[in-house]
C-alpha cells in the first residue's frame, strides 16, 4: 500500500489511536517501523523522525505507560478529560498530561509517517493533532460517563484497559489496511455528531419539564 492516499490513512489511523491513549500505538508503530514490518519506516538513521523507532525512545515510552497506570491507582486520578463537563470542570494534572501526550503523540506519528516517505511533514503535524482531538473529544465524555456511573473501583480502573486495548487495536488496523485511518475518522466524527444531538435533546427536554 504505497502513495499518499495510504500514508495520510495510516497517519490519521495512528493519530487517532493514539488521540484514544498514546501508549501502544507508539510503541507498536515503533515496533513495527524498527523490523521493517508491513511498510512502517520513519526514515533512515538521522532522519528527523528516526528517534520514534529508536530502543531508548521506545523504552521511555514503556516507562510512561507504567507510571501513568502507578499514579491513576496510587492518587485515584481520572485517565481521560471530560470533554463534555464544560470549562468549568478542572480535570485531573495525569489526565491533561496524557490528553497532551495524546496530541503530541498523533503529530508525531503522522508527520513521520509522511516525512518518511518524501512527503511535506507539517501537514501531519496539523492533522495529527487534529485527528487526535477528535478522538479524544469522542472517547472523554464516555469514559467519564462510564466511570461516574461504576460503583466498583476496580470496574472503573479497568476502563483504562479496555482503551489502551481499543487505541491498539486501532493502530494495529490501520497499520494492515491503512485507508482504516479514514474510516476511523468517520465513525469518531459521528460519535462526537451523535453526542452533541443527544445533550441537545436532554437539554430541551429539561426546559419542556420545567415549562410545564
Amino acid at each position: 500500500m504505497n502513495g499518499t492516499f495510504f500514508y495520510i490513512g495510516l497517519g490519521l489511523g495512528l493519530a487517532a489511536a493514539c488521540g484514544l491513549r498514546p501508549f501502544l500505538p507508539l510503541l507498536l508503530a515503533g515496533a513495527l517501523a524498527s523490523a521493517g514490518a508491513l511498510g512502517f519506516s520513519f526514515g533512515p538513521a538521522g532522519h528527523a523522525f528516526h528517534f520514534l523507532e529508536a530502543d531508548w525512545w521506545l523504552l521511555i515510552v514503556t516507562v510512561a505507560l507504567v507510571l501513568a497506570y502507578v499514579l491513576q491507582l496510587v492518587f485515584r486520578l481520572a485517565p481521560t478529560i471530560d470533554t463534555g463537563a464544560g470549562r468549568t470542570s478542572r480535570p485531573d494534572p495525569l489526565a491533561a498530561a496524557i490528553a497532551g501526550l495524546g496530541l503530541g503523540a498523533g503529530a508525531l506519528l503522522f508527520a513521520g509517517t509522511l516525512s518518511a516517505h518524501g512527503d511535506p511533514s507539517w501537514p501531519g503535524l496539523v492533522g495529527g493533532v487534529l485527528a487526535a482531538a477528535l478522538a479524544q473529544r469522542a472517547s472523554g465524555p464516555v469514559i467519564a460517563r462510564a466511570r461516574t456511573r461504576l460503583p466498583d473501583r476496580a470496574a472503573r480502573e479497568a476502563l483504562t484497559v479496555y482503551l489502551d486495548a481499543a487505541s491498539l487495536v486501532t493502530a494495529a488496523l490501520v497499520a494492515l489496511l491503512h485507508p482504516l485511518g479514514y474510516v476511523a475518522i468517520a465513525l469518531l466524527a459521528w460519535f462526537v455528531w451523535r453526542g452533541r444531538a443527544r445533550g441537545s435533546d436532554d437539554r430541551y427536554a429539561g426546559l419542556r419539564i420545567l415549562g410545564r
